[in-house]
């Protein structure tokens, strides 16, 4: 069975690769994964462009056991020296768009709840969601769903691992802040130039160092990565955009990092954009964790967001793939990496389930 599977999971994948799915125009790979769940013979939902499913055998005194990925994608970047909408295989690689991140992840999930569907007597419910609109955070990937499925007890959140561990991964805010100044003509000598006043603001940010360190996340990081001022060439503006990104560590929430900042910080005006990201970690004791471990996968706190900030239960971040290619030009997957990724779901799962 694991074999058939696997064939169909790597089939599925390709049809994938070839329909654009960018994130909230989901529509046709959701159509796509809608045939999965009918050629399986398994009754499934759909909210918007998110398919969901449960197991044969749900059981609601039991606890919920969630696996996620997701089937949009970024846009191509002009990198690409291959079609980004073709499945092309080259020895053991698939290359395509989201074939990495985070087809596989996708595919081999759906593999392992096609498994484990119709089995009875087993520890857990099962519920898959293969949601939209990760890579966007939009609104209507599985944040949206969260009020629809069962309340979820702990989480498997596929995504591009090596099929390693990632017991806790960073949160995110985005802050949008102002640096402000005195406009004036470029002619005219001026001492409150608010695009000198930022040389200071951003040594600020840059020598910034917040207190906590996590075990596992390590540092918070902040970053300025965007800039913007000024309309014409001899007018001094009378202010400086800056947007901040912060990967937020398991020590600080959300909140505790917006107060710090807007206390702290030399900025005239400071503001986040969102505080729904949060850090995410599933203890190291947890039966999920103990079962990969002795599996032989290394447990790691992961820098990169994922659906995992939507929760508020613990999560384990896990599956096929390397981070490193996602996003990148001719985006690949080895096909050996899909197979592993089948076989140690299934293997993680007998020991919980």
């Amino acid at each position: 069975m694991k074999k058939e599977l696997t064939k169909k999971a790597i089939d599925l994948l390709k049809t994938l690769i070839e329909t654009p799915s960018f994130s909230s125009k989901e529509n046709e790979t959701a159509l796509v994964i809608e045939s999965w769940f009918k050629d399986h013979n398994i009754r499934y939902h759909r909210n918007k462009n998110n398919i969901w499913a449960i197991n044969k055998h749900f059981d609601e005194s039991k606890p919920n056991l969630l696996l996620n990925s997701h089937h949009d994608t970024v846009k191509p970047n002009k990198g690409y020296t291959k079609d980004p909408f073709k499945a092309i295989i080259e020895d053991d690689k698939l290359f395509g768009l989201g074939s990495n991140d985070a087809g596989g992840c996708l595919v081999s999930l759906l593999a392992c709840f096609t498994y484990f569907y119709a089995k009875k007597n087993l520890n857990y419910n099962l519920i898959i969601v293969t949601s939209a609109e990760e890579e966007s955070s939009g609104p209507n990937g599985l944040n949206s769903m969260l009020s629809v499925i069962p309340e979820i007890d702990v989480a498997i959140v596929g995504e591009p691992t090596q099929m390693h561990l990632a017991i806790a991964e960073k949160g995110l805010v985005v802050f949008d802040a102002k640096v402000k100044g005195t406009p004036s003509h470029a002619a005219h000598p001026n001492n409150d130039n608010a695009i000198y006043n930022t040389i200071d603001v951003l040594n600020w940010f840059k020598d910034f160092k917040f207190d906590r360190k996590s075990p596992v996340l390590g540092d918070v990081k902040m970053t300025v990565t965007q800039i913007n001022a000024g309309q014409q060439h001899n007018a001094v503006p009378s202010e400086v955009d800056l947007v901040i990104d912060v990967r937020v560590n398991d020590k600080y929430s959300n909140e505790e990092i917006t107060k710090i900042l807007k206390d702290k910080s030399p900025c005239t005006q400071i503001k986040p954009r969102s505080l729904r990201l949060n850090s995410s970690s599933i203890p190291k004791n947890h039966e999920l964790v103990k079962a990969g471990i002795e599996l032989g996968r290394n447990t790691y706190g992961s820098p990169t967001l994922s659906d995992q900030a939507t929760l508020s239960c613990p999560s384990l971040k896990l599956g096929p793939g390397d981070s490193t290619r996602s996003h990148t030009a001719d985006e690949f997957i080895h096909l050996s990496e899909i197979e592993e990724g089948i076989e140690l779901y299934i293997k993680l799962l007998k020991h919980v389930l």
